[in-house]
């Protein structure tokens, strides 16, 4: 599920002090990027058995390297995301996301662009 007007879509930020604003607020990339694309995620627990959600932000190097440090991300619209063990992660509006886990995924990424904001390109 698209989550849409947070205005973390379009923003620009060095990878350095996006990797420290995103792990300071539970945001994980661990190994997940290559030299040009980033994706971060944050780690939502549930009652459902064998169910974890995700909010996730993604974003692309527009200059620079991911892997030397130096690239300069440009961020896309964030998602939320149900994981159904072992088969992976759906994006789907059609997942029925409780409206309860929306209101949190809305305030975490309302955090994450209060931080943004002060590193913001």
């Amino acid at each position: 599920m698209k989550i849409e007007g947070t205005g973390i879509e379009g923003t620009f930020i060095d990878l350095k002090p996006l990797d420290h604003i995103m792990d300071t607020i539970a945001f994980v990339r661990a190994g997940q990027w290559d030299y040009e694309r980033v994706t971060y995620d944050y780690k939502v627990g549930s009652a459902e058995k064998n169910i974890t959600y995700y909010i996730r932000i993604q974003g692309y190097a527009v200059e620079g390297d991911v892997d030397k440090g130096d690239a300069v991300i440009k961020l896309g619209t964030p998602l939320l995301g149900k994981h159904y063990y072992p088969h992976g992660v759906e994006y789907g509006e059609q997942e029925g996301f409780p409206e309860s886990l929306v209101d949190k995924t809305k305030r975490v990424l309302s955090k994450a662009k209060n931080e943004l904001d002060s590193f913001e390109k």
